[in-house]
């Protein structure tokens, strides 16, 4: 009679340890892209507060009065158009950028006009007042406003405001939004 030999099945001390290499090197890859991944990521919270001050921002601007003149000339409440205003060059189609005196955060002579916020750049985050706002030195901003049609409304009427908020590890914030001159004779 023959015996069958049962033949041992399993796996050999070998095939083990070769097993146990490579799924730790494949472990080791996955948490270095997850480890560089969490590295690189944005911090939300960063995110969210760098468009919280874009938002901010691009209010404070938009709720600006657009005035054929500078509200501070004499004829601001009358002029029917840009030609109209007392002093030339107190045009604010034209004018971009603050009159005078005019600075943000000023008591005495305040940005009055959309276009005062042409080119303003803030290094660390102030309120309207110019007070510097608690938590905040790490972000900056800077505001454009540039004439730009909007559908059937002239370039002359019509301004681009952008905003960037640039926050700690790079994060920047965009905001674009329109003003129009739809009450060119409403003063502050």
């Amino acid at each position: 009679m023959c015996a069958a030999i049962d033949r041992q099945r399993g796996v050999s001390l070998v095939e083990l340890i070769v097993f146990i290499v490579v799924v730790g090197v494949a472990v080791a890859g996955v948490v270095a892209a997850l480890r560089l991944g969490a590295a690189t990521s944005t911090d939300p919270m960063v995110h969210k507060q760098a468009l919280a001050i874009a938002e901010a921002l691009l209010e404070e601007v938009e709720l600006q009065p657009f005035t054929y003149c500078d509200p501070d000339d004499a004829n601001a409440a009358t002029a029917l158009s840009t030609a109209g205003c007392a002093v030339a060059g107190n045009n604010e189609s034209l004018a971009m950028g603050p009159e005078g005196a005019d600075a943000r955060g000023s008591v005495a002579t305040p940005f009055d006009n959309v276009s005062d916020y042409h080119n303003l750049s803030l290094v660390g985050i102030t309120g309207i007042d110019g007070a510097a706002i608690a938590g905040l030195g790490a972000y900056n901003a800077t505001v454009t406003v540039t004439q730009q049609g909007l559908g059937a409304i002239p370039g002359a009427e019509a301004l681009l405001i952008r905003v960037q908020v640039t926050g700690p590890s790079n994060v920047t914030v965009v905001l674009d939004g329109y003003r129009t001159r739809y009450a060119p004779n409403a003063l502050p």
